[in-house]
């Protein structure tokens, strides 16, 4: 249950990573919102998960994951660049997250 709840705040890492870019100074209410309810989930759902998942393993896969995914949304909807070296360092990092998760106990 807490590498569920683990992958899960790091999907809202992803959510307050991608609200961040439209805050415009905390003045667009909205998504301010947004950004504050992703990034109290996703760092609620980090310490639940900390409390089962040894702690350096816990934040380098939730910021992994923030990472993985914000990079994915940044090329899927924000037009940024796409290579085979962005790529394959994508997988290096999917490599290194489930890496984690299989050597944590």
């Amino acid at each position: 249950m807490a590498w569920a709840l683990l992958i899960l705040g790091g999907c809202f890492e992803v959510g307050f990573t991608t609200c961040l870019r439209f805050v415009d100074g905390f003045r667009n209410i909205p998504w301010t919102a947004g950004f504050l309810a992703s990034v109290t989930l996703s760092m609620g759902l980090l310490e639940i998960a900390s409390r089962s998942i040894p702690m350096g393993a816990a934040y380098a896969v939730w910021g992994g994951i923030g990472a993985l995914g914000t990079v994915l949304v940044g090329m899927a909807w924000f037009g940024e660049p796409v290579s085979a070296v962005r790529l394959l360092l994508i997988v290096g990092l999917v490599g290194c997250i489930a890496g984690l998760k299989l050597v944590s106990h």
